[in-house]
């Protein structure tokens, strides 16, 4: 695994940036900071209506499960209309349905069942939302930028999400939850207002299509014709779910009876949330020449976490695990991105997005309503030493895949257009690319029967 040649240090954001990304990345900034408090606000909300922790439960599920149901939905609606309209359909969605949850807290006595409601609407409007988004964001960088663009992207949403959640937890602590709501509410229509304003005249008009299930078709067969693709998608349908489990109930748990309380927790994911920065940081800098083999390597830190709450480790020590995760997923985050805008043509990023999406989503709700009668079955440790072991088996397993070891970044002059990609010195054979004496998947679709599959990581850090 080698990395580009020694080069001055990049400016911060990346040169030639266009008008498209400032405003994605501007309007994630602002979804970010008001999305992180409002998921606070809302467990205060539902507690001090009188509901108790499964109630609490309840309402976070009613999110995730429609974001489960449409996400595939949305991925081949994004691909088929314009991209920003589907995102600036899902804005007004989600300011509308945060804006009423608002007013039902401030006015007094929201019902359980209104309140799952509302974020069972947020929920469907982030399923047509992200592929739509991270697809979007794919077209509005170039192959030699592509990279620095990801990271710095990343970057920004990383710290907006962790000063949201600061934010949040001030103002939560100073005033009604409902107040944190409505300013969700403006974040959503005031980031809806800059993506009206995207420019899509460069994105190819669609061809006409034979209905959205052959959309769907269509953008199966891209996953499954690429064994790279479908193996992470996989391999993070697993790590994703036990990672969920272990983070959301184990490290509490842990937290309370061995480390003295949330504190020391709420210290570790903020170590976390460090290390996602300083491994967005890095990712501007170094550009691995195999790309999906470096993202799989730092894989293997993610079982880091619930290896030390097994233990447990001190809280020094934990804080210090959460930041080598933190930069380690970052690393992976942004060499997948990378990936998927060279290889993936364009008018397919949407329906691909999706697939990726919903393998990263589908298992979380199975693996934290299991969570609980597994420890009671085998142990809290036992099952902490699970998760990390999983997450260990699937990432070694990944690495049998010929072309996870070998694909190869391409940043020579890379060019798109509508469902091909022409890259200089570049020689396409029928069904590869050859680079530099390795052997890739090419972009163009493979005519490969269906075959089981489900996730990846572009679920790293949503779009906002």
């Amino acid at each position: 695994m080698t990395s580009a040649a020694a080069s001055p240090p990049p400016a911060l954001r990346p040169p030639r940036a266009g008008r498209n990304y400032g405003l994605l990345t501007a309007a994630a900034i602002i979804t970010s900071l008001g999305t992180h408090g409002a998921l606070i606000a809302a467990a205060f909300a539902v507690l001090e209506s009188g509901g108790d922790g499964g109630d609490v439960g309840l309402v976070a599920a009613a999110r995730t499960a429609p974001l489960v149901l449409f996400l595939l939905i949305g991925g081949a609606i994004a691909d088929r209309l314009p991209r920003h309209r589907v995102m600036v359909a899902a804005n007004a969605l989600n300011c509308g349905s945060q804006a009423v949850f608002a007013w039902l807290v401030l006015a007094g006595d929201p019902q359980l069942w209104q309140m799952m409601l509302l974020t069972a609407l947020c929920g469907t409007g982030q399923a047509f939302f992200n592929p739509a988004a991270e697809g979007m964001l794919m077209s509005s960088v170039s192959g030699d930028q592509a990279a620095r663009a990801f990271a710095f992207f990343r970057m920004s949403m990383h710290g907006a999400a962790i000063g949201g959640a600061a934010l949040g937890g001030a103002m939560i602590a100073a005033m009604d939850p409902g107040w944190v709501l409505a300013v969700d509410a403006a974040a959503f229509a005031v980031a809806g207002t800059l993506r009206a304003f995207l420019d899509v005249s460069h994105i190819p008009a669609r061809e006409p299509g034979g209905g959205l299930l052959a959309d769907l078709r269509d953008g199966w067969r891209e996953v499954a014709g690429r064994p790279w693709l479908w193996a992470i998608v996989l391999q993070f349908s697993v790590v994703v779910a036990v990672v969920g489990a272990a983070e959301a109930v184990y490290g509490p748990l842990v937290a309370r009876d061995e480390l003295g309380g949330a504190r020391p927790w709420g210290f570790a994911l903020a170590a976390f949330g460090v290390g996602t920065l300083g491994g967005a940081v890095l990712m501007m800098r170094w550009k691995p020449r195999r790309l999906l083999l470096a993202g799989t390597l730092c894989v293997f830190p993610m079982a880091l976490p619930s290896a030390g709450l097994a233990i447990p480790l001190p809280v020094t020590a934990l804080c210090g695990v959460m930041f080598v995760t933190g930069v380690s997923i970052e690393v992976f985050g942004v060499s997948w991105m990378t990936a998927l805008h060279q290889e993936i043509p364009e008018e397919k990023l949407s329906r691909v997005s999706a697939y990726d999406w919903f393998g990263s989503v589908a298992m979380v709700p199975l693996a934290t309503a299991a969570a609980g009668p597994v420890e009671t079955l085998v142990g809290r440790g036992e099952a902490l030493w699970g998760c990390a072991v999983l997450i260990v088996v699937v990432t070694v397993g990944v690495l049998f895949v010929p072309d996870v070891r070998n694909l190869t970044r391409r940043d020579t002059g890379t060019m798109r257009t509508a469902g091909t990609m022409k890259t200089a010195g570049t020689m396409k054979t029928a069904g590869t690319v050859k680079t530099a004496g390795t052997t890739v998947p090419s972009p163009m679709p493979a005519q490969v029967p269906a075959q089981a599959s489900a996730d990846a990581e572009g679920s790293v850090g949503g779009l906002g």
